[in-house]
């Protein structure tokens, strides 16, 4: 009996011991995370509870040349209700002048919202969606409504703010106009304008606490932010939306014409080297053409006949020939070692001069003149490609300009073949935009200017970063081999491969061309067609450059045919209903931020519209503020948002004209 009783005693001090140590260990954790581990802990309670959040700021407005917006930033506001923040007292006193004012603004009935309201009364629910996604003016009508005037503590009112991105002139330019998206790593994609100059466009963000109040969601503490957002800077660009608008549409019904795949037009300003327009379109699934990629700056493809104009500058630079330089075409058809240069034209031209090899755009004698004259050096002939500058990227604000490709004697690429195709465009690779940067080059007397996007960066009235007129080479070859160029491409447009798109009031000069977008055996032949130019001829105002890639072969692919009459409709339309002025104060491009009659509504606008916002979608309180600052007559059917407008979004509008809008 005494071995058994001791036995027990000896389990209950093992037992003893075992809590003792327990409780030992207890204290020493509790003593450890108050004194030691406290602030930690507490830390990552008050994150689960409390967190900061940013706060987006409104990026600034990006303008056309002439004031016109291209995008702007629109604050929206989803409108919650906090249940549990209201007193009993003011609820029932309250609930029946706020349900009758939801009712009036929403469209719903009265009873709708005593329902509601008093349901998420009675659950405690403290994110109570009242409205999504409303404007500057609905909100500031929602926050004195009865009892949400109260604001956040008393009230319950929950207001959450976000931007959103619009261009008012819809889809025209958009891949120009461009993105500026950040992911949730912190890193940014960006692209056309909207990415380029991304760092002045987007302002500071700021910074809200917020509690958490329900598995993922956070509820504002208090009516005022941390630190307040800073909104963007505005940025003018060299865009015109009234030349923007012209070549969009003649590449869109050209390319719809000839059932192409993609296609390009840019015009440029030609002494300053401003983009006036820029139109990148290209074939969907359903058929229907958009703004699938920027081609004209990302694209770098083999230029084919346009780029005899190079190998002209480069033959007539070197004094290997002078204009009247006769060259035998043969029956059309050239050999070199084991391929074939042929001519458009079945039989050839015979014998011809330099000048007219140029104005028909003859495959063989560019070829022979090439290979006569360099064979025995033909890094000569691409040395002086490479100082005029074609081997190098023009270094251009848009990302993702594309690299250019001029084969070198000795390289690995380098066949006996590549001397004579390169004459006429083969075996190299330039982009839209550095075709033209050479073709404006001629037109300025051989001054290469720097295409250019952006006029200037403002803040307000103030102006932040300045962009003038950058020269990349300040002669890319002497004035008079300039002139001589000049005179062919003149005769190209007057006698030359490209009469169809002669003029009657002013001469367009430029160069058609014409190359096999793939070739090899067994490859079915497919085409890109050009033409590149500026006008008017005597005293030239802008170039132009019009790409067009795989049209229907059975409807056409020449370059004169596909390409040459969006370069003359351009051109036409430039030069009859856009007058050019030599104005002799310095330009001024209004973009003062006005006041509004609903205290800051869209925060920024421009002092002057021409081209109708698509507006479907938006309230119409809205709209009605926007159209009439416009100086548009505003005709409302029905309520709630915009259905239908009457006048098409990027059409041209008037002071005092009338618009029908459609509501739902």
């Amino acid at each position: 009996m005494a071995v058994a009783d001791k036995n027990i005693l000896n389990r209950l001090y093992f037992v003893a011991g075992c809590m003792l140590i327990f409780a030992i260990a207890v204290v020493v954790k509790l003593v450890n995370i108050q004194f030691v581990e406290g602030d930690e802990y507490r830390n990552k309670a008050q994150q689960r509870v409390f967190k900061t959040f940013d706060i987006p700021a409104n990026r600034g407005n990006l303008y056309d040349s002439n004031g016109n917006l291209l995008a702007t930033s629109v604050p929206k506001y989803d409108i919650r209700f906090d249940a549990l923040a209201v007193k009993e007292k003011d609820f029932r006193k309250y609930i029946k002048p706020l349900c009758e004012a939801l009712a009036k603004e929403m469209g719903r009935s009265v009873s709708y919202y005593d329902k509601l309201l008093r349901t998420a009364k009675s659950n405690k629910n403290r994110y109570l969606l009242l409205a999504r996604n409303v404007g500057y003016s609905r909100y500031m009508r929602f926050k004195k409504f009865p009892l949400l005037k109260f604001g956040a503590n008393r009230g319950g009112l929950i207001i959450e703010q976000r931007t959103v991105r619009e261009h008012p002139i819809g889809k025209i330019a958009e891949r120009t106009v461009g993105y500026e998206r950040r992911d949730d790593q912190g890193y940014y994609t960006r692209v056309g304008l909207e990415g380029a100059y991304g760092p002045f466009l987007r302002g500071k963000e700021g910074k809200r606490k917020k509690q958490k109040i329900a598995k993922n969601q956070w509820k504002p503490i208090g009516d005022a932010n941390e630190v307040e957002p800073e909104d963007g800077y505005d940025v003018i660009s060299t865009i015109d939306v009234n030349i923007q608008d012209v070549t969009h549409h003649a590449l869109l019904a050209q390319l719809e014409k000839f059932e192409a795949e993609h296609g390009t037009a840019v015009v440029m300003e030609t002494k300053t080297g401003e983009i006036k327009a820029i139109s990148n379109l290209g074939r969907g699934k359903s058929g229907k053409y958009y703004e699938k990629l920027n081609y004209a700056v990302g694209e770098s493809h083999e230029p084919g006949s346009s780029f005899k104009l190079v190998t002209m500058v480069a033959a007539l630079e070197d004094k290997v020939i002078d204009s009247s330089y006769v060259v035998d075409t043969e029956n059309g058809r050239v050999k070199f070692y084991d391929r074939v240069v042929k001519d458009s034209h079945w039989g050839g031209y015979g014998k011809i001069s330099a000048a007219r090899a140029f104005e028909v755009s003859s495959n063989t004698a560019f070829a022979k003149i090439v290979f006569e004259h360099y064979k025995n050096n033909p890094k000569k002939f691409v040395d002086r490609l490479i100082n005029m500058g074609l081997n190098d990227k023009l270094g251009l604000s848009i990302k993702g300009e594309g690299t250019p490709k001029i084969p070198y004697p000795g390289e690995k690429n380098w066949y006996g073949t590549t001397l004579p195709w390169m004459a006429f465009g083969y075996g190299v690779s330039l982009t839209p935009l550095q075709t033209l940067a050479f073709y404006n080059a001629i037109a300025n007397n051989g001054e290469m200017v720097k295409p250019r996007f952006i006029k200037r960066v403002m803040s307000w009235d103030k102006i932040r970063e300045q962009y003038d007129k950058e020269v990349l080479n300040p002669a890319i070859c002497s004035k008079e081999t300039a002139k001589i160029v000049q005179e062919m491409m003149k005769n190209v447009v007057a006698r030359g491969t490209a009469d169809n798109i002669r003029t009657d009031n002013f001469m367009i000069a430029g160069k058609t061309g014409t190359c096999w977008g793939n070739y090899g055996k067994h490859k079915e032949r497919e085409y890109i067609s050009s033409f590149a130019g500026y006008f008017p001829a005597e005293d030239p105002k802008y170039s132009c450059i019009v790409v067009i890639h795989k049209p229907n072969k059975e409807k056409g692919y020449y370059g004169n045919i596909v390409a040459g009459p969006v370069f003359k409709r351009i051109a036409e339309k430039i030069y009859n209903d856009i007058p050019v002025e030599d104005k002799i104060s310095a330009e001024v491009v209004s973009n003062k931020k006005v006041e509004r009659s609903y205290n800051g509504y869209y925060g920024k606008v421009q002092k002057y519209k021409t081209i109708m916002p698509n507006v479907k979608g938006m309230p119409a309180m809205d709209v009605i503020s926007l159209l009439e600052n416009m100086g548009l007559r505003v005709e409302i059917k029905g309520k709630g948002f915009v259905k239908k407008q009457s006048i098409e979004p990027g059409k041209k509008v008037k002071q005092n004209q009338r618009i029908s809008l459609e509501l739902s």
